[in-house]
């Protein structure tokens, strides 16, 4: 399915690029999850839920490469982490004829992150991503990173988006602090590697300095990219 002419002078929201790759064999496969609609709001909201739950949130292997940070390879996976669920997302959205970038920031979590805190020595999660989708003649935010098997594992209630008002992580889960948003890097038409490793190698200078492969916890980036 290619991207649709909506009428909207933003042709580099709903272009296809090396990341976002939506006439690939393995995009391809992956949309014909996503049930059809007639109704754009209701396409969206299928859209945005098919990425949510079709793979386990996973922060534990993260690859900051080009060749391998992008949706054709992502959609092939079991397991994804924000910033690729994000990617998809926006890929597919695209795919559907939806203006849509990506958004990314600093968050702090603050239930059931104290594994990841060992890794990242550090409490915030940089480069957090979501989508932004143009929908209704305003953009909207919303945020498939957790899937339904993490959030009943975390005690969070599924985060869900009705194509209208922005789905950011929930502040608070009844009476206890949840997630907070430190910082907004703002909206970008494709993944910013460069921007992405500046910040992370900035915040988690160990992972750069002494990179970790295992089977509980893998962090890959592109060397050529951390001394811009």
């Amino acid at each position: 399915m290619n991207a649709q002419n909506t009428g909207l002078k933003w042709e580099q929201y709903l272009a296809e690029t090396p990341q976002m790759d939506y006439s690939s064999r393995e995009v391809q496969q992956f949309i014909q999850t996503i049930p059809v609609h007639t109704e754009r709001v209701k396409q969206a909201i299928s859209i945005y839920e098919i990425v949510r739950d079709s793979f386990l949130y996973d922060p534990y292997h993260l690859d900051l490469r080009p060749e391998f940070l992008k949706a054709s390879v992502i959609a092939s996976k079991k397991r994804a982490w924000c910033v690729e669920k994000s990617l998809l997302a926006c890929t597919c959205f695209r795919a559907f004829g939806f203006p849509a970038r990506l958004g990314f920031g600093i968050v702090k979590n603050h239930i059931g992150v104290e594994k990841l805190k060992t890794y990242l020595k550090r409490d915030e999660i940089v480069f957090h991503g979501y989508v932004e989708v143009y929908l209704q003649d305003k953009w909207s935010k919303c945020t498939p990173a957790f899937d339904p098997r993490i959030c009943k594992l975390s005690g969070v209630p599924l985060l869900e988006w009705d194509g209208s008002e922005d789905s950011l992580f929930q502040a608070f889960v009844e009476n206890q602090q949840f997630m907070e948003y430190l910082h907004f890097y703002g909206e970008f038409e494709d993944v910013p590697f460069e921007l992405m490793h500046r910040e992370m190698a900035a915040y988690y200078p160990d992972l750069f300095e002494n990179p970790v492969d295992t089977r509980a916890f893998s962090f890959h980036f592109d060397s050529k990219l951390v001394s811009i």
